[in-house]
């Protein structure tokens, strides 16, 4: 079980208390919606460190950027997210390109409990090579593509 206590501070502050540690949400300079998006894309940059160390390879310059278009009208949820990977590695493309899918597909739990309710979307340039464009997840409970035991941000 994981818990997470958020309370009120003043104005539109609030701190949020993990088991390990606290932070301050600060919503007129960063939204509840923006933390949850950038929670997702880290989510998955932990991947994109670990899976490579546990084959003995490395990412650098690592840099995923997400859009996120929107309900319109209220509840507004997330239609679709499109995930653009960039960064350099000693492995060839289709390890790099693995190494997205496993995460998108089995280790990242954030992208894993929206992938239900949006159309997720991603590309992949490696070594400065695009080597994956707009290719769509498909919705569901995900898949395995099991790559052994990694290390994690606990979650």
């Amino acid at each position: 079980m994981m818990r997470v206590s958020v309370a009120h501070q003043e104005g539109m502050k609030f701190e949020a208390k993990t088991e390990k540690s606290s932070f301050i949400i600060d919503c007129p300079t960063i939204s509840p919606v923006e933390y949850f998006l950038a929670g997702i894309i880290t989510c998955s940059a932990t991947d994109m460190v670990l899976l490579p160390k546990n084959a003995a390879k490395t990412v650098s310059n690592l840099v995923i950027d997400g859009d996120v278009v929107r309900n319109e009208d209220q509840p507004r949820k997330f239609n679709t997210l499109h995930l653009e990977y960039k960064f350099d590695s000693d492995a060839d493309d289709v390890m790099a390109a693995r190494w997205v899918m496993a995460s998108l597909e089995t280790y990242c739990s954030t992208i894993n409990t929206i992938r239900d309710t949006t159309a997720i979307s991603y590309s992949i340039t490696h070594n400065g090579k695009m080597i994956r464009e707009n290719e769509k997840m498909i919705s569901g409970g995900g898949t395995k593509i099991d790559m052994g035991e990694i290390e994690a941000c606990p979650s």
